[in-house]
């Protein structure tokens, strides 16, 4: 068994960063909703608890709070913004609201020990802090080892009991030690052992697998991308030939995909593949719809149809299917941390029917993305897939922005695919974490030929990312932007403008719908 580590959000932005930081540090963790109980959280027993930031003020109405039993139950815990201010006031200590502060600022350490193991107390440090009140005195029975020049108590600790608290945000990129924090939690405070690694998540999920599955037949919905290859070939070592994956040709796919696929799992990999043209049963209930959440459940709905059909065709009575479900899709489509807002219905979570004929394999569904990525390589799988870009499980659906047709996902794939033949040449493709292009609903005035045209603009996305839940615009130079422009418009009839997306996550998402 692995030590774990039990994250209660707040409601905060940066609640997945926690996770993230935890994981990279090899512990295993969750998010789960700040109504946990005392008891609920004691049968769960975790090493250690962290309580995220959150928009809310401990002293209004209807706000999520602390069960009080959690403090009794000898567990270290690790308050952050929010979470800090929580520990104050379940402790009797005040909150003062009304001080603003966001941004850098830099930290004092007052003692290099606990939280600050490592830590010079002569040098300051920088961290990054995000929040309205804060606790001005530290309660009774608590000490402050850190501040900063508007923040008298920037960090405290119990006397006696394993209660620590930060005002600021340890998990951010924009706190440079923050690392180095969250560790010391983890191992000095905690005692947890870093066993959470690649190749025993291979392990048990083999092992799992093999269990719950039986003699029973599964399917796999193959779509070539980075999370459903590395699940089926986690899958397939479970369980060797009872996995049947599927390839279906939604007519939504990029440039080449069904051919690399094919070549890929069935001439170097030895799985069963059965490749399904399906265009139809797609194109034709997309006709006409605009509403993004409405694609994604027409999509969700339709792959399960076309599998339902085709596992009958074959006669294998598939009684379970495998999909590459992420961590990030679970927590982003049902807001699985309780107060944090669904953002949008992820293919993978939200677009199922209730009536469908198989259970769920969904062996990725603990991971972040660069996990997968280790899992795949613990795999042996190809680097061509590992290293490959997110693409959304509805396709080029969601990136053709308005109605869906043959003739506009035919502009999208062929500037999409100039756009990456262009990435690959500067050998910028694996700083990017996702980049793509996208079909804009409305027409443009230019110029081609001395005459007067009126068509389609195509806007260009590029991100990186540590995990996808937050992003920022990829900096090119404006030559590649030039060059990359010009191909698109003398080489895809029907584009006459091109332009670039310099929006971060959040405030935006990194996929357009």
């Amino acid at each position: 068994m692995h030590d774990k580590v039990l994250i209660l959000d707040y409601g905060s932005q940066f609640t997945q960063l926690i996770a993230r930081r935890v994981r990279e540090a090899h512990v295993y963790c969750e998010i789960h909703p700040a109504t946990l109980s005392a008891d609920e959280i004691r049968d769960w027993d975790p090493k250690g608890i962290v309580l995220s930031g959150g928009p809310s003020s401990v002293y209004d109405e209807s706000v999520p709070s602390l069960d009080p039993g959690i403090l009794g139950l000898d567990v270290p815990i690790l308050g952050i913004c929010y979470g800090m201010q929580l520990l104050a006031h379940a402790s009797g200590g005040a909150v003062i609201p009304g001080k603003r502060e966001y941004g850098r600022a830099k930290l004092h350490v007052h003692e290099a020990r606990g939280l600050f193991a490592g830590f010079d107390t002569s040098h300051d440090v920088v961290v990054w802090c995000s929040h309205g009140d804060h606790v001005d005195e530290p309660p009774a029975g608590f000490v402050t080892v850190a501040s900063t020049e508007d923040l008298p108590v920037a960090a405290f600790r119990s006397e006696d009991r394993p209660l620590y608290g930060v005002q600021f945000h340890p998990e951010v990129a924009h706190t440079p030690r923050g690392d180095e924090i969250i560790n010391n939690f983890l191992f000095s405070i905690c005692g947890c052992q870093p066993t959470w690694t690649a190749g025993a998540f291979v392990d048990e999920t083999v092992a799992s697998v093999r269990e719950r599955v039986g003699e029973a037949q599964v399917i796999c919905g193959l779509s070539g991308g980075v999370d459903s290859s590395v699940a089926a070939a986690l899958v397939h070592r479970a369980i060797g030939d009872q996995l049947t994956c599927i390839f279906v040709d939604t007519g939504l796919l990029r440039a080449g995909e069904r051919d690399g696929v094919e070549r890929t799992f069935r001439e170097h990999m030895g799985i069963r593949l059965i490749v399904v043209d399906a265009r139809s049963d797609f194109l034709g209930p997309l006709e006409g719809v605009t509403d993004p959440e409405r694609k994604r459940k027409i999509i969700g709905e339709t792959f399960i149809r076309v599998f339902e059909r085709t596992a009958d065709e074959i006669g294998g009575h598939a009684k379970f299917l495998v999909q590459g479900t992420l961590y990030p899709d679970v927590i982003e489509s049902l807001a699985v941390q309780g107060p944090s807002a669904t953002i949008k219905t992820h293919h993978n979570v939200g677009g199922l029917p209730d009536d469908m004929a198989f259970e769920l394999i969904e062996p990725l569904r603990e991971l972040f993305k660069d996990e997968v990525r280790e899992v795949g390589r613990a795999l042996a799988l190809e680097n061509t897939f590992i290293r490959r870009h997110p693409f959304p499980g509805p396709g080029l659906a969601i990136r053709v922005l308005g109605p869906v047709s043959e003739d506009r996902l035919a502009i999208l794939r062929e500037a999409d695919q100039i756009y990456l033949e262009e990435i690959e040449a500067a050998g910028l493709y694996d700083e990017i974490w996702q980049a793509f292009a996208v079909l804009l609903p409305v027409s443009a005035v230019g110029v081609m030929g001395d005459a007067r045209t009126y068509e389609n603009v195509v806007a260009l996305r590029a991100v990186t990312s540590r995990d996808g839940m937050t992003a920022d615009w990829y900096p090119f130079q404006s030559d590649f932007l030039g060059r990359v422009s010009t191909r698109i418009i003398n080489e895809v009839n029907g584009v006459n403008r091109v332009t670039y997306d310099i929006s971060s996550k959040p405030p935006a998402t990194i996929e357009w719908e």
